[in-house]
């Protein structure tokens, strides 16, 4: 087995003082951590992730079975050719995507080898509020994990076609979140590390937050995850366009290759108005108002401003992971 693959791994140096100490849980923190592994992607140039990820991606997951099932947040996954675990104890196997759902951005992976390891029991985040603590841990062990809080619990909008409600925000940030665990004070995970972000405080500051998606997305579709690779629901319809809010207004910023927003010419600088009717005022209206018109498959009606013109375009929409390279059975 390469070598490279174990020293393949994120590290970061946490001050001591942003650690969780022992004194501090009712439960062993070693234990808890062992569960968290490292995660190395490899992505073909060729995926239509390549350019916005990269080909090569490190994270973290969480062993959430005690044979080896991790959860991971999916963009460390996604379109992989290849896929390595490294566990604490030193162990290094390759794994596959078991399964993969773009609504709530989560990912499963199955080690390709038997392996018993530590896990976390699943908990929830519905009970958390503002000024919880909480552990966010990455793969590594006490050195790696930072003793946190949360500062929010709101929607989030995503440029990629991506919303997410009751996104757990905390502080400080740990600085290698993507796939991190987080840990309540019971022990249990409760999140996944999605994203780092930025927001002003009270006085004008800037400082860097964690966003996690709650556990709590993952426990209705987590069979069928398991079972059929993706949850067992209508797929929402996809544009294939990547969008933000500037100056009040819905702004294309980008457009997908392949996708029905290029087929319908959209162009990155068009201002979305309407979709089928309906105004929008924010991200999360584009979005909530396009799944709201059917399933993949339908047509939808965007009205569009563009050079100083008005107009209407109507788009067949379809399913994101068509466009995805098909994850490899090894």
């Amino acid at each position: 087995m390469p070598s490279s693959h174990a020293s393949d791994r994120l590290e970061v140096v946490i001050p001591n003082s942003l650690r969780p100490k022992q004194k501090n849980y009712d439960f062993n923190l070693e234990t808890a951590f062992a569960a968290v592994v490292s995660i190395s992607s490899h992505i073909p140039e060729t995926a239509r992730s390549a350019e916005s990820l990269g080909t090569h991606r490190l994270g973290h997951g969480v062993c959430i079975r005690p044979n080896g099932l991790i959860l991971t947040v999916g963009y460390l996954a996604m379109e992989a050719e290849t896929i390595w675990l490294s566990f604490a104890d030193g162990r290094t196997i390759q794994a596959h995507a078991l399964a993969h759902d773009g609504d709530t951005g989560l990912c499963l992976l199955q080690p390709l080898a038997h392996i018993s390891t530590p896990y976390l029991h699943l908990g929830s985040a519905k009970a958390l509020k503002v000024n919880d603590p909480i552990i966010l841990a990455g793969a590594g062990g006490v050195s790696q994990a930072i003793a946190a809080k949360i500062v929010a619990r709101q929607s989030f909008a995503g440029y990629w076609e991506y919303l997410l409600h009751n996104a757990l925000m905390t502080s400080p940030d740990h600085p290698q979140w993507g796939g991190a665990a987080m840990i309540n004070t019971k022990g249990e995970l409760v999140g996944i590390g999605s994203l780092q972000l930025e927001q002003e405080d009270e006085k004008g500051k800037t400082k860097a937050l964690n966003l996690s998606i709650p556990i709590d997305v993952l426990l209705p579709v987590l069979d069928d995850m398991i079972t059929y690779g993706r949850p067992h629901r209508e797929p929402r319809p996809w544009l294939g366009c990547q969008a933000a809010e500037i100056d009040n207004q819905i702004v294309i910023i980008g457009i997908s290759k392949r996708s029905p927003a290029r087929k319908a010419d959209l162009r990155a600088g068009d201002i979305v108005r309407a979709i089928d009717g309906k105004a929008l005022t924010t991200l999360s209206d584009f979005w909530r108002h396009l799944w709201s018109t059917g399933s993949a498959g339908c047509d939808v009606k965007l009205t569009l401003f563009r050079e100083d013109t008005e107009f209407e375009v109507t788009i067949r929409t379809t399913e994101n992971h068509r466009y995805l390279l098909p994850q490899k059975i090894h």
